[in-house]
Formats: structure tokens, C-alpha cells, sequence
């Protein structure tokens, strides 16, 4: 592979020596290489002709469509910085994302700017509707094929995207990522088997980093994306069996509805070469029963948007240490960092900061809260802090406790809920639970659990909290269970803890 080269032009490339090979796959509606570096060429020059300038940036907000596709990779052909956006954002938070960056143009289907009422019609950036809807200009008038855009040299330091925190603790910050850290995460392709054959189902939405770091190496290597609007098990078994898929990214509570469908078992998955997930807690029950039921391989990546070191548990190699994340990747460093601010020893617990080539420029516009996630040893190498708490075994994988933030400090006792929450789904009628530390006059803080149980369950929460406080030490007794029907969670799977501890603060105010 050469020194550098950017995804729009591996694309162009991958158009003149396989055109007709497909890459992008919508529902019933296909494009070929060819095809879609001519909607590419079409982005890159509109963007051109409505003024914007290299290293300037545009807003995509929508579901995953191939004009989703094209607009975010012209814009990168142009030398423009993407900021992908979620339809699940509030309002107010959209239009203080697109204000934060700048964007001269932004891309919206009908679906998202319903969604964003107000939010989508704040900004004075040009509008563009991906669906043809009436969000704007149409996406087929404002992009027409057979436009052929001014040629652009895109720098390796210049912004590839955008991407804003879920939001989850505050106001989304805009994470930056060049096109260098890009390509180097989409040009060791090889060990992951991506290539010409590759075709990866993608369910998890294009705004997010989980999504990215398998969608931009397929296409990087030729390969054909299929792309999943919004997820269901079944219907992603259905895409997988239709598309003899051999990739797939996936966050822990979609592999636990896929394996749980009574009729898994009798669909032809044994095209499939590996799997990924990210993002969340993956339950190593449920990796167990991945690896004895679904062909290929399972990789499990750790790590933070920002950047930095990142862990890869290759379970398929490693079925006994499936209740890790496993051992810093190729020239990752991660270090367990103590509250004296100095690395721990090996075998205690300390919050995770790693480094890497892969670490993000900063957040947009708030140097203050990026000098606060980098760290730097006493050479001043940089790292960066995650906000986990973790333990390296004996061997060098990384078991992860919890996000520093969540540990419950109660009674002078360190309480991690990742501990509760592993004796709480041993119980048979439990599927799911979470742990949040809720305010004790008596103890600072105290433990209470939030569970959704199985269908026809025999226990209730006061069965539930007796059983599990028989099983946990002294100090990590719960103080409550409470009965959910399901966990609020972000578009990508992530337990929304703070909505738990806030909704129930409410109710007992």
C-alpha cells in the first residue's frame, strides 16, 4: 500500500480497474464502483460551485442511503470535512452541532428534519435534501451526474470528519479526525479480511465511529457495503443469508436479540468471515454462544472514539478470555493510571489511557476539554484518558470494571456496578440489568439495580435484590431493585445510566 491515499481515491481507482463490481447495496437499489464515483464526482462538485472550500465542513443528518454515501465521501473528494449528525439528537443539540462546525451545507432527509423541528431550520447553511423530500433542494438537482469537480490534493493532517460524542454526559463535543488517522486505520486490511470479496452488513448508523471502522475499509479494499436502515434481527439474519454477508459490525445488544431468535439456528450464515464489536459491554455469555453458533471469527474492539490505545480480544483465538477485552493492539500502549496520577502496578486496578498512531487532533473548538483527555508520561508522550477503570491479568488482557464516572463509593467502599450486574444476569429470569449509584444520606451513595426480566418470570424485586445480596460481599449489597421494561440506550447501544438515575431521582423527589 502506498505511503498515503484517501478513501474517495480508492474508490475512483477501484472504478476504473472493477467498475461494475457493486459497492453499495440499498435496499433494492444498488451501485456499482462506477456508478457511485460518478455521484462522488457529482457531491464534490456541487459543494464546488456553491463555494465551499477545502478544509471547510458540511452536516449529513439522515438514515443510512447510498446518497447518504456519496454526499459524505464528495465532500471528502473536496477536501471538506464531514460532520455526521443523529436523528435521535434533541433539537437543540442538533443546531449547536451544526453552529460548531461550521457547516456551509447541510444534507437532511424528510425523516431527520421532522425529527429536528426547529433544530433543522436554524442554521443559514444551504440545505439539501438527501430523499428528494422537501427538506430543501433536491439531492438529485443539487448533485448531477456527469459534473466533474476541480481537482483537489487533500493533505493528511486536514479533517476527514467530525464526529459528536452521544451526549450521554452533557452537550456532544466534536471529536476530530484527520485523513491521516483514517488511513491508517483502513490501510491494514488484510488481517481482518477485508479485500475485493468482502461484503459487510452495516445496521449501526453512518454517524457513528462504530459503523466507520468497517465501512471505510470495505470500501478501501474494494469490497461492497450493505446497508441497514434501522435494525431488527431478523431482518438482519434475512440481509446476511440474502448477501452471503462475510462481515459484520454489531454492538453487544444486537448480538443478544440476534442470538436470541428461536430460529437463528436455521439460517445460512457460513459465508461469514469475521464479526466486530464495539462500543459497549459485551457479555461473555453471549460471546460464548456467538462462537459456538455463528461461523467465522469474533473480534472485539476497545477503545474510544478520541483515539489512543485500543485493546482486541480475537475470541475465536481466545475462548478463555472472553470476560476481557483483550491485549493492547500493534502499537498500541495502554496504561492503568492510579488516582496519584502515576501508572499502577501489574494486577491493579487504574484508569485506562492509551496511545497510539490513531489519536483524534481535539475536540472542535474547546481546547480546554481537550487538554483534560490527554495525559503525557514523563518523556511527554501523549495519551488519552478514558474515563474506564480496568485490570491487566497475567497474560496482559485488559478486564474492564466500569467508566471511572459510574463507580459507586459507598460507606468509604469502592463498588464497581460491572461486578453487580455479572451476578445479576447468572439469575435465569434477569435479561438484562444496570447498576446506578443513587444518593444515601447514610452511606454518600448506594447501589440499586434496574432489570428487565424474562417473559413469565418467577421472581419479583424484592425476590431478585434478597438472591443477589446473598451472592455479593457486605458492601456491595444492593439497596433496590427496580422492575424496567426495557434500558434507555443511545442509538448504539449504550445504557443511558444517567436517564435511569435522573428518572428515578424524579419520581422520589
Amino acid at each position: 500500500m502506498p505511503d498515503f491515499i484517501t478513501l474517495p481515491a480508492l474508490v475512483h481507482g477501484y472504478a476504473q480497474s472493477r467498475p461494475d463490481h457493486t459497492a453499495v447495496i440499498d435496499g433494492e437499489r444498488r451501485v456499482s464502483y462506477r456508478e457511485l464515483d460518478v455521484l462522488i464526482d457529482a457531491v464534490a462538485a456541487a459543494l464546488q460551485a456553491n463555494g465551499v472550500k477545502p478544509r471547510e465542513a458540511i452536516s449529513i443528518c439522515g438514515y443510512s442511503s447510498i446518497d447518504y454515501v456519496a454526499a459524505f465521501l464528495g465532500a471528502l473528494r473536496a477536501g471538506v470535512a464531514v460532520a455526521p449528525l443523529a436523528p435521535s439528537s434533541t433539537p437543540a443539540d442538533f443546531a449547536a452541532m451544526v453552529k460548531d462546525a461550521d457547516a456551509k451545507i447541510l444534507f437532511m432527509d424528510d425523516a431527520a428534519a421532522a425529527a429536528m423541528g426547529e433544530g433543522a431550520t436554524q442554521s443559514r447553511a444551504k440545505r439539501v435534501g438527501l430523499d428528494d423530500g422537501n427538506f430543501g433542494e433536491a439531492f438529485s438537482r443539487f448533485a448531477v451526474p456527469g459534473a466533474t469537480p476541480a481537482p483537489v490534493v487533500v493533505d493528511p493532517s486536514w479533517t476527514f470528519n467530525i464526529i459528536y460524542s452521544s451526549g450521554t454526559t452533557g452537550t456532544p463535543k466534536g471529536i476530530v479526525h484527520s485523513h491521516n488517522l483514517r488511513w491508517r486505520q483502513y490501510g491494514q486490511l488484510d488481517p481482518l479480511g477485508y479485500g475485493p470479496d468482502a461484503i459487510t452488513v452495516l445496521s449501526t448508523p453512518l454517524y457513528s465511529n462504530t459503523t466507520l471502522v468497517c465501512f471505510n475499509p470495505t470500501l478501501a479494499g474494494g469490497g461492497t457495503v450493505v446497508l441497514m436502515r434501522k435494525f431488527d434481527a431478523h431482518g438482519f439474519l434475512e440481509l446476511a443469508q440474502k448477501h452471503r454477508a462475510t462481515h459484520a459490525m454489531l454492538v453487544p445488544v444486537q448480538y443478544r436479540r440476534i442470538m436470541a431468535l428461536p430460529d437463528f439456528d436455521s439460517f445460512d450464515l457460513s459465508s461469514f468471515v469475521m464479526k466486530f464489536s464495539t462500543s459497549a459491554p459485551f457479555a461473555s455469555a453471549i460471546k460464548a454462544d456467538v462462537l459456538k453458533r455463528w461461523p467465522g471469527g469474533l473480534t472485539e474492539y476497545y477503545g474510544m472514539t478520541e483515539g489512543g490505545g485500543s485493546c482486541i480480544l480475537l475470541a475465536h483465538e481466545h475462548p478463555d478470555k472472553l470476560h476481557t477485552v483483550g491485549q493492547p493492539g500493534p502499537d498500541h500502549d495502554i496504561l492503568l493510571m492510579g488516582e496519584d496520577g502515576q501508572p499502577v502496578p501489574q494486577g491493579e486496578i487504574g484508569e485506562i489511557v492509551g496511545h497510539s498512531p490513531t489519536i483524534m487532533d481535539g475536540y472542535l473548538n474547546q481546547p480546554g476539554k481537550t487538554s483534560e483527555t490527554f495525559w503525557h508520561d514523563a518523556s511527554g508522550k501523549r495519551y488519552v484518558r478514558t474515563g474506564d477503570v480496568g485490570r491487566f491479568d497475567e497474560d496482559g488482557f485488559l478486564t474492564l470494571m466500569d467508566r471511572k464516572k459510574d463507580m459507586i463509593i459507598s460507606g468509604g467502599f469502592n463498588i464497581y456496578p460491572s461486578d453487580l450486574e455479572a451476578v445479576l444476569a447468572q439469575h435465569s429470569d434477569v435479561v438484562e440489568a444496570a447498576v446506578v449509584a443513587m444518593p444515601s444520606d447514610e452511606w454518600g451513595e448506594t447501589p440499586v439495580a434496574f432489570v428487565v426480566l424474562a417473559p413469565n418470570a418467577a421472581t419479583d424485586a424484592a425476590g431478585l435484590k434478597t438472591w443477589t445480596n446473598a451472592r455479593v460481599g457486605k458492601f456491595q449489597r444492593l439497596a433496590d431493585v427496580e422492575i424496567v421494561e426495557t434500558l434507555p440506550r443511545s442509538a448504539i447501544g449504550k445504557v443511558l445510566k444517567r436517564e435511569l438515575r435522573d428518572r428515578r431521582l424524579a419520581a422520589t423527589s
